[in-house]
């Protein structure tokens, strides 16, 4: 899904204020989201994301419930329009600072003491996406590259079965970045509510490790997320293996954009090479 069509199906909803052309696009992944007024709109790439997003809506008003700060719903279901997921979300204030690592570790902190809802939330089935995000690449994608990393998911799908956590399992984030972090005049809040699960809590803390190997995150500011958070995720023995399958996940992730995107289909290439070759110092690039 590009933005053009995006767009389209935006204008089909009808939920926005004003003009759909002068809708602000905000991100453009698995979900396009769009900001006019004070709404914002997920327009999802395809119907199979439907019922994530009925459950990030149910997610929403549970975080709501138990006063955590997060992204608050417009509405409370979502709208199917031409075979694409919609939801539509109170827009935040302006950010007054980029949000930090140790933004990130005390929202955690607040997730991580939560009961379970009344409402079934999943395991973080983090590999799940991994066939899906290679089908919508296609062709564009080396077939052998494919193999590769459906051969790399079920390697770790069977590792992660066989883990012992040292905190206890219960909700998590599941994609626990700075990024889905907006630090507004009332303080931080979690927004992309859409991977929240029931799982290991080490998966939230993973992912700030990755990034310090992979993506450039400096040791100061991963010392200062460890420090907010209380202990360090890299001295348990199963860090390894979540942190294999979050790669194998981050390269299939970055191949669905590779049909339209040749920037994209160089990183994708990149970040297979450095894992066949098992090279952990290969600098990886968010797109």
């Amino acid at each position: 899904m590009d933005e053009a069509r995006a767009r389209d199906v935006l204008a089909a909803a009808g939920l926005l204020p004003g003009r759909t052309g002068d809708a602000r696009l905000l991100a453009l992944g698995e979900n396009a989201v769009f900001a006019a007024g004070d709404l914002v709109v997920k327009v999802g790439r395809d119907a199979e994301l439907l019922e994530r997003a009925r459950r990030e809506l149910d997610i929403a008003g549970w975080l709501a419930e138990k006063g955590v700060p997060a992204v608050r719903a417009a509405e409370p279901k979502p709208l199917l329009v031409e075979g694409h997921p919609v939801t539509v979300w109170h827009r935040l204030p302006d950010p007054v600072r980029p949000a930090g690592p140790r933004d990130l570790a005390e929202l955690l902190r607040i997730v991580h003491a939560l009961p379970a809802p009344s409402f079934a939330l999943p395991p973080r089935e983090l590999l799940a996406g991994v066939e899906r995000w290679l089908r919508l690449a296609g062709e564009a994608i080396d077939p052998q590259d494919a193999a590769y990393l459906r051969a790399r998911r079920d390697g770790f799908a069977a590792a992660i079965a066989a883990l012992t956590p040292r905190l206890a399992p219960g909700p998590i984030h599941g994609d626990a970045l700075p990024r889905n972090v907006h630090v507004g005049p009332q303080g931080p809040v979690l927004v992309d509510l859409e991977t929240f699960s029931a799982d290991l809590r080490e998966h939230d803390l993973v992912v700030m490790a990755l990034s310090r190997d992979r993506y450039g995150l400096s040791a100061a500011a991963y010392d200062a997320f460890t420090d907010a958070y209380g202990w360090d995720v890299r001295e348990w023995e199963g860090c390894g293996v979540l942190r294999g399958a979050r790669e194998t996940a981050s390269c299939a992730w970055v191949a669905q954009h590779t049909p339209s995107s040749p920037k994209a289909l160089a990183e994708f290439e990149r970040r297979v090479a450095s894992l066949r070759n098992g090279d952990e110092t290969v600098r990886w690039h968010s797109f």
